[in-house]
């Protein structure tokens, strides 16, 4: 997920929550309100009932006209008056279909409150003359509950349209708020190994992009002086460290035609000798692992079809090692050739392949190796290499592709440690991928994925 996109999700996430505790609240203080403001309204009416109903005076004809000409008759209104017998101990005879603690709360000289769906109910405990009453009025609050259903409705209709409005801000906010990192990244994307001396646009401000930038550009100074330095080792290389091999060759195969050594010397001068041409060898592969490692340049870069290139491939190790026994499958080729074509560097790509399958053929004592050739969903091409050799025990399989490394049980046989990562730098380059899997005493699969061209 991008970060635009996190961004904005984040957003609205943040302000529906808190439209959702506004919202809430909004209509719990007004249902609390409309609700207090009813009862309210019934506390009164129990107030006049009692002056008008229980021993009504002079003054009770007032009450009266006063509720009758000011006071609108409530829906479902109802007035409940229960006298108690003072002369037992407290008690009453239910009129209302109430719970006990209603009229608990009453005798306990308490304005009582109780709602039951949309019936609301408001009493209250009269002493008059050493009489005991307990008056009840009820009444239901069909417009205040209208009114709540239409706050209900305005409240979900507002928050669909925030919700909206609310995602149109959050990316119009994280679109401003990415905005100076895709720049970096649209900078960064145009750096390559050849360009090492590009630099990011400083950005003004001592804010987190500001420092990002800075150390990047950093970073950008100790690889381009890291990239220099090996550049003229390779560069270099080549001709300081191979000379004095050349030479060194050249004058014991002198000294093993000529006379010049005793045959108890010959033996060593050839010790020297075989020794020169290996330290060659370590040193080719060290180059070319250095190059592959930091040169990106597509130099002799061009179409290769990769089944040609694995019968190159076995030609050239058996003539390297004339007992090898290689297998080649084409059975599952596509029908397509098209799709048989990967872009690269033709020596480059042959060698990788090489190191594999000499591989393959030295750990396997020379039994058959399989290869495989095969593409799969028109975009990938993968050569699968399986040999019933020594294989890699299971602890050591992830260090295989480091330089030097040799596993436990490849003593018997010679070896530097350099193909297999020279191997996978080449795939890399490639923009390919390499995967093992392996077992002790059974064998080895290696398999190379190459992009279709």
């Amino acid at each position: 997920m991008k970060l635009q996109t996190k961004i904005t999700l984040l957003f609205v996430v943040i302000s529906t929550t808190g439209l959702v505790l506004l919202n809430a609240s909004i209509f719990y203080f007004v249902s609390e309100f409309n609700f207090e403001d009813f009862f309210k309204r019934l506390e009164a009416r129990v107030n006049l009932t009692a002056e008008i109903n229980i021993n009504p005076d002079k003054e009770s004809a007032a009450y009266k006209q006063v509720r009758t000409r000011y006071l609108e008759k409530l829906e479902n209104e109802q007035e409940y008056i229960i006298k108690l017998d003072t002369s037992k101990s407290p008690s009453y005879t239910r009129v209302l279909n109430l719970p006990d603690d209603f009229y608990q709360s009453i005798l306990e000289g308490k304005k009582t409150r109780y709602t039951q769906r949309n019936h609301f109910y408001a009493g209250r405990l009269f002493n008059i003359h050493g009489e005991k009453y307990i008056v009840i009025v009820t009444a239901t609050d069909p417009y205040g509950f209208k009114e709540l259903e239409q706050l209900k409705k305005v409240l979900l209709i507002v928050f669909v349209i925030s919700i909206i409005l609310t995602y149109i801000a959050g990316k119009i906010f994280s679109y401003y708020t990415v905005r100076p990192v895709r720049g970096i990244i649209k900078s960064v994307k145009n750096i390559t190994a050849n360009n090492l001396h590009l630099r990011l646009d400083e950005v003004n401000g001592k804010d987190e992009l500001a420092e990002l930038v800075f150390t990047f550009n950093n970073m950008l100074n100790r690889l381009e002086t890291a990239f220099e330095t090996q550049n003229n080792f390779v560069s270099n290389a080549s001709h300081e460290l191979r000379t004095p091999l050349t030479i060194i060759s050249g004058e014991t195969q002198l000294l093993l035609k000529g006379n010049k050594v005793t045959e108890e010397g010959k033996a060593s001068v050839q010790t020297i000798l075989n020794e020169a041409e290996k330290l060659g060898h370590i040193l080719a592969s060290l180059l070319g692992l250095a190059q592959t490692g930091f040169d990106g340049k597509k130099q002799n870069w061009s179409k290769i079809r990769v089944d040609e290139l694995v019968m190159e491939v076995a030609d050239s190790v058996k003539k390297i090692d004339s007992e090898s026994v290689i297998d080649i499958d084409f059975s599952a080729l596509p029908d397509d050739e098209t799709l048989l074509y990967t872009e690269g560097n033709v020596n480059l790509l042959q060698l990788a392949i090489s190191n594999i399958v000499l591989n393959a053929c030295k750990y396997s004592s020379n039994r058959p190796v399989n290869v495989q050739v095969t593409a799969h969903d028109g975009r990938v091409i993968i050569i699968k290499v399986s040999d019933k050799g020594i294989g890699i025990p299971q602890q050591e399989q992830q260090h295989i592709f480091e330089p030097f490394f040799r596993a436990s049980n490849t003593s018997d046989f010679q070896g530097h440690g350099i193909g297999l990562p020279l191997t996978l730098n080449i795939i890399r380059l490639h923009k390919g991928s390499i995967g093992i899997r392996s077992e002790e005493r059974v064998g080895t699969e290696i398999q190379i994925l190459l992009p279709v061209a």
